[in-house]
């Protein structure tokens, strides 16, 4: 299988506090994490860790992070043919504080205006489409190119394009964030009525598979006529950086090697979870035999 991912990269340098960080105050740490970063971009780095043929496209500044990004996609056999780098663009870079108390996180991006349309030819063959709404119009292309293959979005953000893109999709898995936005409602993930509702809305407009993801509180879908509320598991997590992004990679593997629908989300909420309880955002992606032995475990 072939999958081709299109989206946001940046470099990301993670800072691991014991706790927020108080203003005007030197803070010390020991050690500091750096690697790369970015929705489909992380998802394509999972997707190639765990022995899939993975491309990544993106665009890129031609500065050392960039190198650092290309580098690493290297390392676990990755297609970088398409990462473009492009002397009047920088890479995006985030910096972000890991409060290692509650699991939470903070982060600081600096990036460029977006590019909608990298320059190269990115026509491509694709079994499997991953993309986050970054780079609109060529993702638009391979979804177009790729009537037939198994396409998702990674939908963090309510804009239209990812509204355009999501239409075109076979699966729409949006963040709460975005349901929230797109059904102009507060979310309560207890109520589900409310969240029925909510799928019913998004479902009729983009005419598609969606999934709406609650973070630590799972994942609620239609499977079989039936909505449900899937749960993810409990953990004592450390650092949240990039669970969403790593829940939407695993969910394109297990997807794209036919699990079952409720299958493919548990799995993917089980990487999310291991993820969360490690530093770094692809420092912390299991192997894929840790996740499927983990599920006998629980």
């Amino acid at each position: 299988m072939k999958a081709v991912c299109v989206g946001h990269s940046t470099y990301d340098i993670t800072l691991p506090m014991k706790e927020y960080p108080a203003e005007n105050i030197k803070h010390r740490i020991d050690k500091h994490y750096e690697c790369g970063g970015g929705p489909a971009s992380n998802g394509a780095y999972l997707l190639a860790k765990w022995g899939m043929d993975t491309t990544i496209m993106s665009v890129l500044g031609d500065d050392y992070y960039a190198d650092k990004i290309i580098e690493s996609f290297k390392e676990v056999g990755a297609d970088t043919k398409y990462l473009e780098k492009r002397s009047d663009h920088a890479t995006s870079s985030s910096y972000i504080i890991a409060n290692m108390s509650n699991g939470s996180r903070t982060i600081l991006t600096s990036k460029k205006p977006p590019i909608r349309k990298l320059s190269i030819d990115t026509s491509i063959d694709a079994d499997l489409i991953l993309v986050d709404g970054e780079h609109p119009e060529t993702a638009l292309q391979v979804l177009l190119e790729n009537p037939n293959a198994i396409s998702i979005i990674d939908a963090g953000r309510l804009n239209p394009d990812t509204k355009m893109l999501g239409k075109l999709v076979t699966y729409l898995v949006c963040s709460k964030d975005f349901a929230e936005e797109f059904c102009d409602t507060k979310i309560d993930y207890k109520n589900h009525e409310q969240l029925v509702e909510c799928h019913k809305k998004l479902q009729k407009y983009f005419n598609t598979n969606v999934i709406i993801t609650l973070e630590s509180n799972g994942s609620f879908t239609i499977i079989d006529n039936e909505y449900e509320l899937i749960p993810s598991i409990t953990v004592k997590a450390v650092d949240s950086t990039g669970a969403g992004d790593i829940f939407h990679g695993a969910f394109a593997y297990f997807i794209g090697n036919n699990y079952p629908l409720r299958e493919a989300i548990r799995y993917s909420s089980i990487t999310a979870a291991i993820s969360v309880t490690r530093i770094g955002a692809r420092f912390s992606i299991p192997d894929l035999k840790e996740v499927l032995e983990y599920d006998d475990i629980i």
